[in-house]
């Protein structure tokens, strides 16, 4: 299962998948050519138990008002494993964070810590590097192409810079056009203008799930 499956970007072609989305706009913007999805939220999920081998969580598991929940609901549908790409709140955004302060948000309420997965079974961590041409669209898929961010369209789609005050986007669009204008942003971080890949807190989680505590 594909939990907050979206628009289905990051769904594996070559299985067979159910997807799982809250939102009937995002269902709605799913291609044809892609499984319908059933509208459910991931603390509760609409499947019965131990109906899937492996539960698939992307850039979702922030949006989880009770975290605690969904990941009881994922031992319980989810036979073998569940595969996050998440964030780590310890870690920055890099360069954004200078001038959109809090796109983390408070580590208690938007990203999971890590150690919360520990609740699934054996943990795995991996960090995974954003390729400098990164295109997926996400809070730091432009980090060595600034510009990007001035783009409101860009911002759009990043649901970090919807929960963050309108003025603090505002202040930090204004002062990252303003730099990169006089060049001093080019200045400031000029040692990552040939990096081709940068750790920004991007970590890959897979639990391989131990059995659900007897009740």
């Amino acid at each position: 299962m594909d939990i907050g499956a979206g628009s289905g970007s990051y769904e594996p072609t070559d299985l067979a998948v159910v997807p799982v989305e809250p939102s009937e706009l995002m269902i709605r913007q799913r291609p044809s050519s892609l499984p319908p999805a059933v509208r459910g939220v991931a603390e509760a999920l609409p499947l019965p138990d131990k109906s899937v081998d492996a539960a698939l969580a992307v850039l979702t598991a922030h949006h989880w008002p009770d975290r605690p929940a969904a990941f009881a609901e994922i031992r319980r549908v989810a036979r073998k494993r569940a595969v996050f790409f998440t964030h780590d709140p310890d870690a920055t955004f890099g360069w954004l964070d200078d001038y959109f302060p809090g796109l983390a948000g408070d580590t208690t309420s938007r990203y999971p810590r890590l150690d919360e997965f520990d609740v699934l079974g054996r943990v795995t961590v991996e960090p995974v590097p954003l390729p400098s041409d990164c295109s997926d669209g996400f809070t730091a898929a432009y980090w060595r192409r600034p510009d990007a961010y001035l783009d409101e369209g860009v911002r759009a789609n990043m649901s970090t810079f919807a929960l963050l005050d309108d003025r603090v986007v505002a202040d930090g669009v204004a002062r990252l056009a303003r730099d990169l204008a006089d060049r001093s942003w080019h200045s400031r971080y000029a040692s990552l203008l040939t990096l081709p890949q940068l750790d920004v807190g991007y970590r890959l989680v897979v639990a391989e799930l131990a059995p659900a505590p007897a009740t």
